[in-house]
């Protein structure tokens, strides 16, 4: 077939690795760069269609363009466990669906190569099913898909991508942005700076990708400039991992290649709202650490409020440290954090260095840790959950700040050291595992979220996203964003600023800032630290007041008093 006349469906069933997010509002690569490769190939730019597996759901009428497509191409997979809110990744049914309404050639890629269970959860084992496409892409989906086209559709060879096929995918595949049903206010556009890992951690599957490759940073700035004239405004880069190794050997850190990525962003991007990052290998902190912290020290310097860096220490049991080859124990992983805190933790108010617990009225810390926790690795017994619950206690009693604890269980891959052992620890230590998880909830997160965001904290730009009990409920475009609760069933879709004024375990409360005190709702008001039902009411009915100050200087940090309108004239 000619690549010319030839008509390419992308369906992105969503993918979450261990270095690399595609489940809205992110976008991920898979989708982007196999446009561009069709593009490439010859395929025109408006012959290639773009779904997303919820648009599929939500008009069955898109299914028209799965049946009809010469080329159907799928995308998705998860390997790692997560729970969504902005979009639902594909199911095993979905996606088998996909192949058998497709009438024209069907290929299928991404992580979905790796395994596919029949749920987005921890303690499986997993590999791939037969899902019934006609081919199935082992190396990159992106470069299957631009062999396939040049070849007739008669097949491809199973390959990687080289940087200089990936510079021109990313800037020819942009345009699909377009027509992701989030664009263009809540979308985030992953970025891929490299891929593969130097080490061999016993259930990841990024080491399947290979050793480090990393793409220059004039590559992926030019990425981001096709992105943000197609109209995107936040990006993450979330597709390495270790951004601290950026530009260098893979291990040892390289603040020049940082300063070049993130400056260069900053240049061709420079109205972006959010810049972020995924992961950071807090064993680059301890080995190199003056290197290690003048490169956080470039990021914090470029990025905006409430990022934050993943720190993989998965286990602070010494026994399960060494029989999965985990890279850092306990104190060293400590000692990271407590870096990554004095050179990131700043508030934008306060300006660097040093962490600054004291959120009043500010944004964010602009760069923190987050720590991964990951159950049932070999060797886990009941004394891990102690190691790991006294380490986070020691976080927190020490003064320092974490921006999220991720605890999940293990998903078992072929190709990872993990098959061999599978998912049966997890499965045998559920019970213990779930107990062990409400317990850090309650005496970890909860207070280190009050520490991170006291009362009066704002919260710029939070998309509402759904109504629950009377409540609407948002977040922030960014990585790992808290997910934050306002009084009443706002109107979806809705933008607004938030003023913190409580605490969930992972989650907060907030008014919208500032509060309006001659318009502002009961609920509203009372969500107010100090603010009871009494107090309000006396609001309510003393209206209309000329200044915040003669309510009470208590409610600065929350809200303002809009004029009354001038009176007309009277006949």
């Amino acid at each position: 077939m000619d690549p010319a006349s030839l008509e390419a469906t992308i369906v992105d069933g969503y993918v979450d690795e261990p270095a690399h997010f595609g489940v809205p509002p992110y976008i991920s690569t898979y989708p982007r760069y196999t446009a561009g490769a069709l593009v490439d190939a010859g395929v025109p730019a408006e012959q290639v269609t773009y779904l997303t597996i919820d648009a599929l759901r939500e008009d069955p009428d898109r299914w028209r363009d799965v049946e009809s497509a010469d080329l159907l191409v799928y995308v998705g997979g998860m390997t790692v466990p997560g729970k969504y809110v902005g979009g639902t990744p594909a199911e095993p049914d979905e996606v088998r669906r996909i192949a058998w309404t497709a009438e024209g050639t069907s290929l299928m890629g991404g992580p979905v190569r790796f395994g596919v269970g029949d749920a987005n959860e921890g303690a499986t084992e997993t590999a791939r099913d037969d899902l019934d496409f006609d081919f199935v892409a082992k190396g990159d989906i992106e470069a299957a898909a631009h062999d396939l086209v040049r070849g007739g559709l008669e097949g491809f060879g199973n390959r990687m991508r080289d940087v200089e096929e990936v510079t021109r995918w990313a800037r020819d595949g942009a345009f699909v942005v377009e027509s992701h049903p989030n664009y263009p206010e809540y979308l985030i556009a992953e970025l891929e700076t490299g891929r593969g890992c130097p080490y061999r951690c016993s259930f990841c599957t990024e080491p399947l990708y290979g050793n480090p490759t990393f793409r220059p940073p004039e590559t992926v700035v030019s990425e981001v400039e096709a992105l943000y004239d197609a109209g995107v405004r936040h990006f993450r880069l979330g597709r390495q991992a270790d951004i601290l190794a950026y530009g260098g050997d893979g291990e040892r850190p390289n603040p020049d290649a940082l300063r070049a990525l993130y400056g260069g962003i900053r240049e061709v991007a420079p109205d972006l709202g959010t810049l972020h990052l995924d992961n950071m290998n807090p064993v680059t902190i301890v080995e190199w650490p003056d290197l290690a912290r003048e490169g956080i020290r470039v990021i914090a310097e470029h990025n905006t409020p409430g990022d934050t860096a993943a720190f993989g220490l998965e286990s602070a049991d010494p026994v399960v440290q060494e029989q999965n080859n985990l890279l850092v124990t306990a104190e060293e992983c400590f000692q990271a954090v407590k870096v990554l805190n004095e050179e990131g933790g700043w508030r934008p108010e306060d300006g660097p260095p040093g962490p600054s617990l004291e959120g009043t009225g500010k944004r964010l810390p602009k760069l923190l840790p987050g720590i991964n926790l990951v159950h049932g690795l070999a060797g886990e017994r009941p004394e891990t959950y102690e190691h790991n619950k006294n380490f986070l206690r020691r976080v927190y009693d020490e003064g320092l700040l974490l921006r999220r604890v991720n605890i999940r269980q293990v998903m078992s891959f072929e190709g990872t050291e993990m098959s061999d052992t599978g998912a049966e620890v997890a499965k045998a230590h559920r019970e213990q595992f779930k107990s062990y998880k409400q317990e850090v909830r309650e005496t970890v997160d909860r207070p280190m979220l009050r520490r991170l965001a006291p009362p009066g904290t704002r919260l710029p730009g939070v998309h509402l996203e759904y109504h629950q009990d009377g409540k609407t409920f948002g977040r922030q475009l960014g990585t790992y964003s808290l997910l934050v609760a306002v009084p009443g069933e706002r109107e979806l879709g809705e933008v607004i600023d938030v003023a913190v004024t409580g605490h969930g375990y992972r989650s907060v409360t907030g008014v919208p800032y500032p509060l309006d005190l001659n318009s502002a709702s009961m609920d509203e008001l009372t969500a107010i630290p100090g603010i009871g039902r009494s107090r309000a009411g006396d609001i309510v009915v003393g209206r209309p007041h000329g200044s915040v100050a003669a309510v009470g200087e208590d409610l600065a940090p929350f809200a303002t008093v809009e004029p009354a309108p001038e009176a007309g004239p009277t006949r």
